[in-house]
């Protein structure tokens, strides 16, 4: 009898945790989706998308598009190689993507409360 009991408890436990399961990957594939970011690439743009944007000066009109910033911001390939992480108050980053068949790179800055983008550029391997 009492393996009988140590196995419903291990089923009502069991039941418990698959609900809690079903419920986490529902959110996490649901549009509105919890983001679970883990590799860096992903947790720099996270980051940044979660920032206002202001586009720098020095920056031609035709590239003061919100849309072409946030396809870099949402699909975009961070050089970390180029890019200063370490620099104060704002670390620098090279973002390359392809937009509109065309292979550019941004340029951004990455500060406390805004990200300032300051150029965006051909890419050139």
């Amino acid at each position: 009898m009492a393996f009988l009991k140590r196995l419903g408890w291990y089923l009502v436990g069991l039941s418990i945790g698959l609900i809690f399961l079903v419920f986490f990957l529902k959110k996490k594939s649901g549009e509105e989706g919890l983001d679970f970011c883990y590799f860096p690439n992903c947790r720099v743009l996270k980051d940044m998308r979660s920032k206002t944007l202001v586009f720098s000066e020095a920056l031609p009109e035709q590239y003061r598009d919100t849309l072409m910033v946030n396809a870099f911001l949402n699909d975009g390939d961070v050089d970390f190689g180029k890019s200063d992480t370490k620099s104060e108050p704002c670390k620098t980053y090279f973002i390359s993507h392809e937009y509109n068949g065309e292979a550019l790179e941004l340029k951004a800055k990455n500060c406390e409360e805004e990200v300032v983008i300051e150029s965006i550029n051909q890419f050139v391997n």
